[in-house]
């Protein structure tokens, strides 16, 4: 009975994995199918491949400036998010300051608000208050990376702390006996030890920006525009194109999964790092 149980396993965690991945090749199928066929009985299987769709996309000057505006944006984003995090858990794992808990509560409700609560007071704090001359935030790469950070800060503090909080707090007391100062106990002592949790906050910080629609639809025209909202432009009076859309939802993947086979062996540790004690 028991020698079963790993074949059970087995079939069963190929089955969730074939499940899981199904969205995704059939979102490949669409991508590599010309127009005709997607309006005829549906096949799952390749016959043949339209490359055209790629090549449509890819040659594209206004969809590759959405891409780098997007890569621009998610990778600014998550940095700045994951740095300015690092420092406030820092703070609030160390120090004994006044309503430190009642703090991080009011941090982490600020994510609990949908954005869609947050579009018009953004949208006049970008063409109205954030004004100099003729500059505005908004439509700018500046404006979206300091948007983000009100949404994705709060989730990276909560998702980093318990991170720094399993870090023995003597051994900032041992370093500081050495005569490190507090920047050197940050850089030398605390930072190599929270390497898997930044990790996980900063490709999950990055997912969230990368993803993000509503208030790039929004708060953005044309030069900072996302490729995101780069896909609502296939969506017209006289037809959706889904070939098109289904191409440059396969090439937005690309970025994503770059960044998690870079840090993926930071990924389990940083989600169990903390959450064993003695």
């Amino acid at each position: 009975m028991r020698a079963n149980r790993p074949i059970l396993s087995i079939l069963l965690w190929t089955l969730l994995s074939l499940v899981t991945l199904f969205p995704i090749y059939w979102l490949f199928v669409i991508s590599v199918k010309p127009a005709v066929e997607l309006f005829t009985t549906p096949s799952v299987l390749l016959d043949t491949v339209y490359w055209k769709n790629y090549v449509k996309v890819l040659g594209d000057d206004t969809l590759r400036r959405y891409m780098f505006n997007s890569i621009v944006i998610s990778t600014g984003n998550a940095v700045l998010v994951t740095v300015l995090a690092f420092m406030a858990c820092y703070a609030l794992s160390r120090f004994d300051l006044p309503g430190k808990e009642n703090i991080f509560f009011w941090t982490i409700t600020n994510r609990m608000a949908p954005a869609a609560v947050f579009l018009l007071p953004f949208f006049l704090l970008f063409t109205q208050v954030f004004v100099i001359g003729e500059w505005k935030l908004y439509d700018t790469r500046t404006g979206m990376i300091l948007l983000y950070c009100t949404f994705n800060l709060p989730f990276a503090i909560w998702t980093l702390r318990p991170t720094i909080d399993a870090i023995p707090k003597e051994l900032d007391e041992a370093a500081t006996v050495d005569g490190a100062t507090t920047w050197q106990v940050i850089r030398e002592v605390i930072f190599p030890l929270a390497r898997p949790g930044l990790a996980v906050t900063l490709i999950l910080t990055w997912v969230f920006a990368w993803n993000e629609f509503l208030l790039a639809a929004t708060l953005t025209s044309f030069n900072a525009r996302t490729i995101t909202t780069g896909l609502s432009e296939y969506v017209t009076t006289t037809g959706t194109e889904w070939g098109t859309m289904a191409s440059i939802a396969i090439i937005t993947l690309i970025p994503a999964l770059l960044i998690f086979s870079v840090v993926q062996r930071h990924i389990v540790a940083g989600l169990t790092f903390g959450a064993v004690k003695e």
